[in-house]
């Protein structure tokens, strides 16, 4: 199964390929994407992303994951959250939103298993 390609961003606003939910953060993983509700496990800014708001994407069997910090890049990624990918066997990626989409895309164009997380405003 494929990852799907990331059809658009802009700020606040993201769509992926073959999905008609409009995202203003999502996550995506082979097979397909959902909204990024931080509400769910209490993420902000900082600290950042947790290891539990990328639990659910790595279970599907990712082998790559793409971080994006948002448009300004204020949301944080700390070393604990990289540190639970790296022992999970999962290449991380942690790039500015436009920068992580483009990558998580050429990835996913390549056939490789990759996931991510995406924050499409500041």
């Amino acid at each position: 199964m494929s990852s799907p390609e990331i059809a658009s961003l802009s700020w606040g606003q993201m769509k992926v390929k073959g999905c008609s939910t409009t995202y203003k953060d999502c996550k995506v993983w082979p097979g397909g994407s959902r909204t990024w509700d931080w509400r769910e496990t209490g993420t902000n800014h900082s600290p950042g992303v947790q290891p539990a708001d990328l639990e659910e994407v790595v279970k599907k069997g990712v082998k790559t994951m793409v971080i994006g910090r948002g448009m300004s890049e204020a949301l944080q990624v700390p070393p604990s959250t990289v540190e639970y990918l790296k022992k999970k066997g999962v290449e991380v990626l942690v790039l500015q939103t436009e920068k992580a989409v483009a990558e998580y895309n050429a990835l996913a164009a390549r056939g490789v298993q990759v996931g991510g997380v995406f924050h499409s405003t500041c």
